[in-house]
């Protein structure tokens, strides 16, 4: 009897493990709230940003941008240049050997003109071989320039044609109809359709008027009319 009353039942001094134990007054102020963590993370990686950064970037891409055009622009006027330079030496060279192939054609005409020249002075030369040996150097030498479209101007008989014909005088003639070409003073030329020289020609102006002598008056003369 006395050992079950000297037991007495003991009060439990350590915690269950089960129970939670509160939180410190002080830890839980100093633990951030969750609602300002989040906002924090959000103003950092969501928020607009200055309106000088952006100027500033803008400023950095257009001055790139500027120095390739510059630099686009330079080489575009360099080729411009280098063009330009190649058009003058282009037009220099044609104008110094533009009449090269005109000038080959001709030194045979040249040289049959040399041989003209020596057998005309030979002993046994006449003068009917030096008329044909030049006649063919004459036709050699017309061939060579039609080749390269020269054409001649040889209007006899035909149509005054101010265009083509330079008229240095004005004849009656019974033969040719008036403002026809009535005699070739100098042949003319066309290169490729383009007037080179016009054929400088006489022109007729009919039949000689001729007046009635019943009444004492003379017969009308020819007369010559200078342009």
């Amino acid at each position: 009897m006395n050992q079950e009353s000297d037991e007495k039942p003991q009060s439990s001094s350590v915690s269950d493990p089960a129970t939670p134990s509160p939180a410190s007054p002080s830890a839980a102020a100093d633990a951030p709230p969750a609602a300002e963590s989040s906002a924090s993370a959000a103003t950092g990686s969501g928020a607009p940003a200055d309106p000088a950064t952006l100027l500033a970037q803008e400023l950095v891409a257009a001055k790139k941008e500027a120095a390739a055009n510059h630099d686009r622009y330079m080489r575009a006027m360099a080729d411009l240049e280098n063009f330009r330079r190649r058009t003058i030496r282009e037009k220099d060279e044609l104008r110094q050997f533009a009449a090269s192939r005109v000038l080959e054609d001709l030194l045979p005409v040249l040289d049959n003109l040399g041989f003209g020249l020596a057998a005309a002075q030979a002993p046994n030369a006449t003068p009917a071989s030096v008329v044909s040996g030049f006649a063919l150097v004459a036709d050699q030498f017309r061939n060579a320039l039609s080749g390269h479209g020269l054409k001649d101007i040889n209007p006899v008989g035909q149509a005054f044609d101010p265009n083509l014909h330079e008229a240095v005088s004005h004849l009656p003639s019974p033969d040719v109809p008036a403002e026809h070409v009535m005699n070739v003073v100098r042949i003319g030329y066309t290169l490729n359709g383009r007037l080179l020289r016009p054929a400088t020609v006489v022109v007729s102006s009919g039949p000689a008027a001729v007046k009635d002598t019943a009444g004492g008056q003379d017969s009308a003369k020819d007369k010559e009319t200078v342009i």
